[in-house]
């Protein structure tokens, strides 16, 4: 079964967020991400996934009345989460989902703490998604 694993961010907070880590807290943080990345596509599981920017490089699209692109730069609700990053991945169960989830969840922060933020696990339907 494929799932979506995503990690959000208050988009207002983005920065704060990302000043408040060192660049030993930056360090740890990919090496926490590389390590489970690693064991995911060791696993074979691994669809995909990112690391994404913050509100700053985010694009909202609308079509307009003639059906061309309205843009303007920022997320469409800026006091709302952002998505900082995903994976896709192909696992036995949700159990297994759910694990991959939580190492996510204990990414370290600032001073090297489990950070523990929410993290969301999203399952892909295969076929048409039901109503």
């Amino acid at each position: 079964m494929r799932y979506m694993i995503q990690m959000n961010v208050p988009a207002a907070q983005w920065n704060a967020i990302m000043s408040s880590h060192s660049t030993a807290d930056m360090e740890a943080m990919f090496a926490h991400m590389n390590a489970l990345n690693d064991d995911i596509n060791s696993a074979g599981e691994w669809v995909d996934g990112r690391g994404l920017g913050g509100p700053s490089v985010v694009k909202t699209v609308r079509a307009g009345s003639d059906g061309r692109p309205q843009v303007t730069d920022g997320p469409a609700q800026a006091d709302q989460n952002i998505l900082a990053g995903y994976w896709v991945v192909d696992v036995e169960d949700e159990d297994r989902a759910l694990e991959i989830a939580a190492r996510a969840s204990a990414c370290p922060g600032p001073g090297g703490k489990p950070s523990n933020d929410p993290v969301e696990v999203h399952p892909i339907p295969e076929g048409s998604p039901e109503a």
